[in-house]
This record gives C-alpha cells, sequence and structure tokens, in this order.
C-alpha cells in the first residue's frame, strides 16, 4: 500500500484529506530543493510513494504536484480563475515579456491568445505540411550528409530545423532568412532558463547569465521591430495571413487593442518559447526511436508507403493522417518526455483534486511526466512501447486520454500543440525514410534544463544514408 492510502479520506467523508507528502522538516527542505535543482528523481521518488499526487509544506505555503492522472484530469477542469499564471514564480516572464499570453491572466490572457489563434488553425497548419518535409529534406541533403563521416550531435541540428519551420510559418520568408542569428540571441534565454530555479531569481548583477539574456532580449526586439517596420514601409502585411500580419492588425495601426509591446511579446513568445519545446521534442524523439531497430525500420516501411518519392508540393493532410506508425513514436516519446516535467500555477482559492484538498494559495505544479508513467494507466510505464497507441481497448484509450496530456488541456493548452504535432510526424518519418542512424553511446540519458527538458549531452550519432534514399531524392 502507498503512503498516500493512509491519507485518504474514510467513504462517504465530508471533507478532503489533506495532500500526502513528506512529514519531517529536513525531507521537505531536500525535496523542495531537489524540485528546485534536480526534479526528475524527486518526482519519481515521491511520485511512487505517493500514488503521483503529494504535497511540500514549508510554513505558510504550499507546493501540490499533481500527477496522478485522475487528479490532473480534475485539476485542468477547473475554471482558470481558479489559478494565476502570472506569478512571481513564473521564470518566463523574465523573458517572453509581461505582455506575453503565456503569462496573463483573465481578459488580458483571451485578447492576447484571440489574436494569435487565427493564424493557427488547421487550414493554415494544412499548407505548411510541403513546407515542413522540405525543410527536413534541406537538412537531410545539407547538414546531415555532410556530417556522413562521422558523429555529430543532431540535437542543435533539429533546433535549427524547427526554427526555420517556426520561423517561416509563422512570420515569412525574411525572418527565416535570419534563423542563424535568431537562434544566437535565444540561446542566452535558454541557457539562463535551463539553470536550477534558486539561480533564476531576479537580480540586477551584470555580466550574469540572467544579464545576457536581458541584452539578448533587446537584440532580439531589435530585430522584430526592424521587421515590422519592413513591413510598414513597403506595405506588405496586407494579403498575408502569417501571425505577424494578423498581430499588426490588431495592434496600435490596426483595429485591434495589442499594443506594439504586446505584439512584439507575442513574437518573442512564439519564437523563443514556442520552438524549443519542439526542438527538444524532436531530439527526444529521435533518441528514442533510433534506439530500436524495429521501431526504426517500422517508421521507414510506413513512410515508403505513404510519402515514397511524391513531389513534397503534393503532400497534404491525408499522407500526414496515414503516418500512424510516426504519430504513435510521437506520443510515445511525449509519454515519456514530455516537454516540461511540471507547470507551475497558483491557486486563488482552495481547490480539490481527487479526494484532497489544496489550499488557496498554493504553488501547484501539475506534472505531465508523472501522469504518463503512471503505472495503472501505462503497462511497463518506463519502457518505450509506441503499440501501446495503437488500437487500445475503449478503456485502455479512455484512461489514456486522461493521462496524456503533455501540452495541457482547455484554454491554457499550448496555442502551439497542433503545430509541434505535425512538425515531430513529418520530421520523424521523413528522417527515417531517409537516414540510417548509428546513436554513439547506449541507453537513454538523463534530462537537463528546468523550463524544458532535453536529452543530456545531446544525441551523438552517425548518420549514413538509407538504401534507396537517392531514389526519393532523386524525386525531389
Amino acid at each position: 500500500m502507498t503512503d498516500s492510502a493512509a491519507h485518504a479520506p474514510a467513504t462517504g467523508a465530508a471533507r478532503p484529506a489533506t495532500l500526502p507528502g513528506p512529514r519531517r522538516a529536513g525531507d521537505r527542505v531536500r525535496a523542495l530543493r531537489g524540485l528546485l535543482s534536480e526534479p526528475v528523481p524527486v518526482l519519481d521518488e515521491l511520485g511512487e510513494r505517493f500514488d503521483g499526487t503529494f504535497g511540500i509544506r514549508l510554513g505558510p505555503m504550499t507546493l501540490a504536484v499533481v500527477g496522478n492522472p485522475a487528479h490532473v484530469a480534475d485539476l485542468l477542469a477547473l475554471p482558470t480563475d481558479h489559478f494565476v499564471w502570472g506569478h512571481v514564480a513564473n521564470t518566463l516572464r523574465f523573458y517572453v515579456g509581461d505582455g506575453s499570453m503565456i503569462v496573463s491572466d483573465g481578459a488580458d490572457h483571451r485578447r492576447r491568445r484571440g489574436a494569435v489563434q487565427p493564424a493557427l488553425a488547421r487550414r493554415r497548419l494544412d499548407r505548411w505540411i510541403p513546407m515542413i518535409v522540405a525543410e527536413t529534406d534541406a537538412v537531410i541533403d545539407g547538414e546531415l550528409a555532410a556530417a556522413a563521416a562521422g558523429p555529430v550531435d543532431l540535437f542543435p541540428i533539429g533546433r535549427r530545423l524547427v526554427l526555420r519551420i517556426v520561423t517561416q510559418a509563422l512570420f515569412g520568408p525574411e525572418l527565416a532568412g535570419r534563423t542563424d542569428e535568431l537562434d544566437a540571441l535565444i540561446e542566452p534565454a535558454k541557457t539562463y532558463l535551463e539553470q536550477p530555479g534558486l539561480r533564476q531569481l531576479p537580480h540586477p548583477v551584470p555580466g550574469t547569465r540572467r544579464a545576457r539574456a536581458r541584452q539578448a532580449r533587446a537584440a532580439l526586439d531589435a530585430v522584430i521591430d526592424g521587421e515590422i517596420a519592413r513591413r510598414q514601409r513597403a506595405g506588405d502585411s496586407d494579403g498575408r495571413d502569417d501571425v505577424l500580419a494578423m498581430l499588426l492588425a490588431a495592434g496600435p495601426d490596426g483595429t485591434g487593442e495589442l499594443s506594439m509591446d504586446e505584439i512584439r511579446d507575442q513574437v518573442v513568445t512564439l519564437i523563443g518559447a514556442g520552438f524549443d519545446t519542439t526542438a527538444s521534442a524532436v531530439a527526444w524523439t529521435v533518441l528514442e526511436a533510433a534506439s530500436n531497430p524495429t521501431i526504426w525500420t517500422d517508421l521507414r516501411a510506413e513512410a515508403d508507403a505513404v510519402l515514397g518519392d511524391r513531389p513534397v508540393d503534393a503532400l497534404g493532410r491525408a499522407e500526414l493522417d496515414a503516418l500512424e506508425v510516426a504519430a504513435s513514436v510521437v506520443a510515445e516519446s511525449l509519454r515519456l518526455h514530455p516537454p516540461g516535467v511540471f507547470t507551475p500555477r497558483l491557486t486563488t482559492r482552495a481547490i480539490d483534486v481527487g479526494p484532497y484538498r489544496v489550499p488557496k494559495r498554493s504553488m501547484v505544479l501539475w506534472s505531465p511526466y508523472l501522469a504518463g508513467r503512471d503505472p495503472a494507466t501505462w503497462p511497463d510505464p518506463t519502457t518505450f512501447d509506441p503499440g501501446r497507441h495503437r488500437d487500445p481497448t475503449p478503456e485502455q484509450a479512455a484512461q489514456q486520454r486522461l493521462a496524456l496530456a503533455p501540452f495541457g488541456r482547455g484554454p491554457r493548452q499550448c496555442i502551439g500543440f497542433a503545430l509541434a504535432q505535425m512538425e515531430l510526424t513529418l520530421i520523424t518519418a521523413r528522417l527515417a525514410q531517409c537516414v540510417d542512424l548509428t546513436l554513439a553511446r547506449r541507453g537513454i540519458p538523463p534530462a537537463y534544463g528546468m523550463v524544458v527538458n532535453r536529452p543530456l549531452g545531446g544525441v551523438p550519432a552517425t548518420v549514413t544514408p538509407a538504401a534507396g534514399a537517392a531514389t526519393h531524392h532523386a524525386a525531389r
């Protein structure tokens, strides 16, 4: 019996139970320190001990980790006004800005998200399918072909690929042509946000990682302002349907209510915070799939059948939907390695999750990592098994829907989740179709990073063309 059973309310009890968790002061301090520095070992230990959901109380503050799938479902079904996202512990605010939708609440969040949402409608996403495959082909023919002589780290290559795709899709070819510059300006923020939480405390000290991230954000603002000025001079935003055009239409010179600072913050959010999660997911997916020759072979067989040697301009929604093996590999990767192991929100009132009461002004860390490894939902939960996502029974499908939420749910769901899933599926399928990967090390490395986690040490591998890949390249 887990420790949480001792804390569960008796049948028919009127009052919710107190969150289970470590009782001794020293144990609470060690758990909190671990969650703010290397969270995965703490989540593994306390998640198993307390059935996925537990609390750590220090003085008047309660930190509640919610990872049991049923409790996560309760939490994500609550009205958004039960929580605050723009709290002091949200370290993303420092980089994405006070006007970003992901650190906004209430009417501000609805207004800012509403300005971006139309640009991510399905009909627009479908237009980007040929571009995503074409950009992947360019990497295969370029950086990967040049690296055939020896091992290469696939993480930075995949990171640049995702940045090119996101920038071109959302902001057009002008900014996409400056990918290397954008990557260099985003890197200081990534380095800063990968640090343990205690090292991300606000301070004005110059010459630090925080100071360098602040300077890089100012330089990124200058790039965005330059692109806005170029469009305004050229008058070429009319008729364009990318995100920047829509934000400008909702800006101070349009008919909406977004200020120029808000426009800039949404662009930084989508370029910076948006692409980094997908880039890390690409790394985990390729690492897991390439570790199992059978999975890589299955991916290739499906890609040959669905994508074949068809011109990229002929690819669309039908082909994407037919990539069922690739989609299951992506789902399994996101189950084991969600972009963030937990996501913080502050309660504005007392809430109930499952049998437990979470007090007002508690910091809630809901954990897709723990939900994705719940043994009651996922048999042999640490094994990478894409087959569990294909043709589950109705009961299994219902359980999996509760437990698999790597991008969240509801009105606070990641706004770019559909684009991310499309990218992950197409990139994985095309890579398996065209190259063989021999990983330079055995096993799956630990995760690194507080806000977004990636494989520690990257994804070093030797890349060789797959048999028959030349035929595909000739068709392109």
